[in-house]
């Protein structure tokens, strides 16, 4: 594959630094990186795109990761079994991505972004509050259910990903948005290396790509994660339905050919 020219690059560093910002807000960075690779490289293979997009994203989740921990301080009861679970997932899905075509996801992450919109539109109190909904063995369950399930998903393809955490944490088991976005970026960074265990050794990495889109995520990761902390659960939210929206608008605007 020849490499990409410098105004190429430039778009694609644009797009790493957008996808960085609302991945460490409310997740689905992926939805904006990925295409963005998909049409920047297409001389690419599928797994070697899925797996940049992976290097690229471990980068912005490393540092929101880090700045969400130090300034919510999430509970490790919780976060450390959905990060394992989801390690584990990940990298089923990662073994997976060659055999499962793009083709068979896009109905399934459509309905399931519509549903996740119309539920948090129809109910303006979710979220504001952590008020968990399990105790002890259950909430330890659901959490690793979680992990085991998103993490699947995103090793296999990997946009929406964050959302559907964020989405569960509050949905599921209670959290407020602003603690849901802290756990949801450590247990998508345990899934983002799980997957490069994977892709790295089979060659699937193009490194240079990669590492350029990756620092402009990085950038797009810490002020993503610095403006959902100082604003909050109610802007974390509102931010979450935009941004659900325009993944439905997309990804149903791809299904029935409008682009």
């Amino acid at each position: 594959m020849s490499d990409p020219s410098a105004t190429v690059l430039l778009l694609l560093v644009l797009a790493g630094l957008s996808a960085g910002f609302v991945d460490a807000v409310v997740g689905g960075g992926g939805l904006v990186q990925l295409p963005a690779l998909l049409l920047g490289l297409p001389g690419a293979s599928p797994v070697q795109v899925l797996a940049t997009n992976k290097l690229a994203s471990i980068c912005g989740t490393t540092v929101s990761a880090a700045t969400y921990y130090r300034r919510v301080r999430p509970d490790p009861r919780t976060f450390l079994p959905l990060m394992a679970l989801a390690f584990v997932g990940s990298a089923l899905g990662a073994l997976a991505a060659t055999r499962i075509p793009k083709e068979a996801f896009d109905p399934i992450v459509l309905v399931a972004l519509v549903l996740v919109g119309g539920y948090v539109v129809l109910k303006p109190r979710l979220g504001e509050a952590t008020a968990l909904r399990f105790t002890g063995r259950r909430h330890l369950a659901a959490a690793m259910g979680t992990g085991l399930a998103i993490g699947f998903y995103d090793g296999a393809l990997g946009p929406g990903t964050g959302s559907f955490f964020v989405f569960t944490l509050v949905g599921l088991l209670g959290y407020s948005f602003l603690e849901a976005s802290a756990k949801a970026r450590l247990a998508n960074w345990t899934t983002n290396l799980a997957a490069l265990v994977v892709f790295v050794p089979a060659g699937a990495v193009l490194w240079k790509v990669g590492l350029l889109l990756g620092a402009a995520n990085l950038v797009g990761g810490y002020l993503g994660a610095r403006v959902a902390i100082s604003k909050g659960a109610g802007f974390v939210r509102i931010f979450f339905i935009v941004v659900v929206g325009a993944f439905i608008v997309r990804i149903g605007g791809d299904l029935v050919g409008l682009w």
